[in-house]
């Protein structure tokens, strides 16, 4: 383990970019995370490490492989550093996972994204992705970075569990197609049918960015439009709690299915 005791040591620059540039993160292959769960979540799932650096006097976290290198500093040079301004103690860089659009999509429940732009959303949505059992998330361009430290810290270690791909319309649409898959768009449209009626053993659903909905682009090329039932003034939620609603439906008919 070593000891930091200056700011101008160049790995605190190193550890500190990738958490505030995207460009960074892209061309270094690295994201910044935070706090002693999310390390735990990174070494239980196999996430590489790349550099961890300690608050002085944290409690250590076990199996840590011996090739991370360790690095203890004082709280304020770990505050200079961090995304937050009361950071949990750890930082680490871990390696961005593979997030090119597979050529082919092996699952049957995918959640596509179409310019989300929140992370803190973009993250809730991944872990409650993660929890209903999605088998991904696929963004569309104009989506919030998924490797951001805010987006990382929503997930709440969903991250390192449930696969993430970037990629564009064009892409997606033929492997949908050869999968089999039809792709259902959350929307109001003359067409839209109630979510309760529709059959969704397998699905890619697209939710839309929180103050425009799906684009007219990829709402055009859906296969079919859905709604969910609501009561009182309300006409929409939360991109969030649309796909929890969504994802929960898609799961209970496969559940209904197997039993």
């Amino acid at each position: 383990m070593e000891t930091i005791p200056s700011r101008t040591n160049p790995l605190l620059t190193h550890i500190r970019k990738p958490t505030v540039s995207r460009q960074t993160r892209r061309s270094q292959g690295l994201m910044g995370c935070e706090g002693p769960k999310m390390l735990g979540e990174a070494l239980r799932w196999g996430a590489t490490l790349d550099t961890i650096l300690w608050e002085a006097g944290a409690a250590p976290v076990e199996g840590i492989p011996p090739t991370v290198r360790q690095v203890t500093v004082p709280g304020d040079l770990l505050r200079s550093v961090a995304p937050t301004q009361t950071p949990q103690q750890v930082l680490f860089l871990c390696a961005l996972p593979d997030h090119a659009l597979p050529a082919k999509l092996s699952g049957s429940r995918y959640l596509v994204l179409d310019n989300l732009q929140d992370p803190g959303n973009l993250g809730t949505l991944w872990r409650t992705a993660d929890a209903f059992g999605a088998d991904g998330l696929i963004l569309l361009p104009g989506c919030a970075d998924p490797w951001g430290p805010k987006t990382l810290r929503a997930t709440m270690g969903a991250c390192f569990r449930l696969p993430v791909w970037e990629g564009t319309l064009e892409e997606l649409l033929p492997r949908l197609q050869a999968a089999e898959l039809p792709l259902y768009a959350t929307a109001l449209r003359e067409d839209t049918e109630d979510i309760r009626t529709v059959s969704l053993p397998r699905a890619a659903v697209v939710i839309g960015s929180e103050g425009f909905g799906i684009s007219k682009l990829v709402r055009d090329k859906c296969d079919f439009v859905v709604s969910m039932p609501m009561v009182g003034k309300i006409t929409s939620l939360n991109a969030s709690n649309a796909a929890a609603v969504i994802l929960y439906e898609v799961r209970r008919q496969r559940d209904q299915r197997h039993e």
